[in-house]
């Protein structure tokens, strides 16, 4: 749960499903604050609205409704801008070196591909007989480049900002889970478009001598519309994303080339859902700092009342704790900055489900500086594992006739 964030904001009465994935960061960073969904995407977007904590988990999502087209083209890609889905498929995929003479021709037909692909799929009248089945998919989608095929093909991304993440202490790092030449996130209502549309994404890499690294599933939990999804740890998980004024300063990059992009960090954040549901409750409260019941921070008396992480008891000790995840993922504590969550929860069987923390920023250094406290400090950490990293540029939109990456090799 990476991140506490400052503002709540309003959010619309569409998608808004999501289980905190915010609350499910601690050690591992993102684990323990709150899922960013459906308005956090919006105020991406650049609609000034959003919801979600501030570091880690997208804002509140509500009940699934009738999957309606999202628009494919446009100044930024709809994965980030549209409402927050309940369903998402994450792929990677690698180029193959010894396919092709030229990387960056093998890049530009696996964007092309990609983009036709995404861009049909989002569409009214998919080509996919299996997409068609009188409703559209629904299908939102974004396509990333990682730091390692930017620097060897010397692309045009945002200089000094696309670099890995370190190796924070704890970590348990599973390269054959993370990583990648480029991410692809799928979202939509339910998971069938998007296996169905994840085999297509597939069948596009091969075919421009690529292959799939690593696939990932994840969920929103089913919440009553306008109210905060709980994470698996039970909480509410999802408060206060950036809005469009924030969103313009820390989510979005500078004006010029490349203010229509941004840069996703991924975690897949294992939880111990077990031995954190043996705390008595009041523990628990003093681990995430915020109660269970309200999702309200401990020095507020509303889910949406801002934590004020310098207020103390009598006997001096702090009312939210030194080692709680929100004190320690507060933006006061990284001058004001943000980052806009989409958090999703995955549940890969017994032993193995938690967070697939999604959080998007100018500069990935934000999303370090916030796990580094984290690691050191956080009380959640004792209760997550984070088994995957990766790193991407997300590109600007496609206009209608045009090619995902355009700008990549300017």
């Amino acid at each position: 749960m990476h991140a506490e964030a400052g503002k709540a904001q309003d959010q619309p009465p569409t998608v808004r499903a999501g289980v905190g994935r915010r609350a499910l960061i601690t050690g591992g960073a993102v684990v323990a604050a709150g899922l960013g969904a459906g308005a956090a995407a919006l105020a991406l977007g650049g609609d000034g609205r959003g919801g979600g904590d501030g570091h880690g988990g997208p804002g509140r999502t509500a009940a699934a409704p009738e999957p309606s087209a999202v628009p494919f083209h446009g100044e930024r890609q709809a994965g980030v801008t549209a409402p927050q889905q309940p369903a998402t498929q994450l792929l990677a995929l690698d180029l193959a070196p010894a396919a092709t003479s030229d990387g960056r021709a093998a890049l530009r037909a696996l964007l092309g591909g990609l983009t036709r692909v995404l861009a049909e799929a989002a569409g009214d009248s998919p080509a996919d007989a299996r997409l068609r089945d009188g409703r559209p998919a629904g299908l939102s989608s974004l396509v990333g480049v990682g730091p390692g095929l930017a620097a060897g093909l010397g692309l045009n991304v945002p200089p000094a900002l696309l670099t890995e993440l370190p190796v924070f202490p704890g970590d348990r790092l599973d390269p054959a889970r993370g990583g990648g030449d480029l991410v692809v996130q799928l979202c939509a209502a339910d998971r069938w478009p998007l296996s169905v549309v994840a085999e297509q994404v597939g069948e596009a890499a091969r075919a421009a001598g690529a292959t799939v690294r690593w696939t990932q599933s994840g969920f929103l939990a089913r919440t009553a519309a306008g109210a905060t999804p709980r994470n698996l740890f039970g909480f509410k998980d999802g408060t206060a994303n950036p809005d469009g004024t924030d969103s313009g300063q820390w989510v979005w990059g500078p004006p010029g080339p490349y203010e229509h992009g941004t840069v996703l960090v991924y975690r897949r954040i294992r939880m111990d859902t077990a031995a954190f549901a043996a705390l008595p409750g009041d523990r628990q409260e003093q681990v995430m700092g915020r109660r269970a019941g309200d999702g309200a921070p401990l020095t507020g008396t509303a889910e949406h009342d801002e934590p004020d992480i310098y207020a103390k008891n009598p006997d001096g000790s702090y009312v939210i704790p030194a080692t709680a995840h929100v004190r320690l993922s507060s933006p006061r504590l990284d001058g004001g900055a943000r980052m806009l969550r989409r958090g999703y929860s995955y549940d890969d069987g017994p032993g193995d489900r938690g967070l697939l923390f999604c959080a998007f920023v100018r500069d990935p250094a934000q999303f370090t500086r916030v796990q580094n406290r984290l690691a050191a400090r956080d009380a959640l950490s004792a209760f997550v594992e984070h088994t995957a990293s990766a790193v991407a540029y997300v590109l600007p939109g496609a206009p209608e006739g045009g090619t995902l990456g355009e700008g990549l090799f300017s």
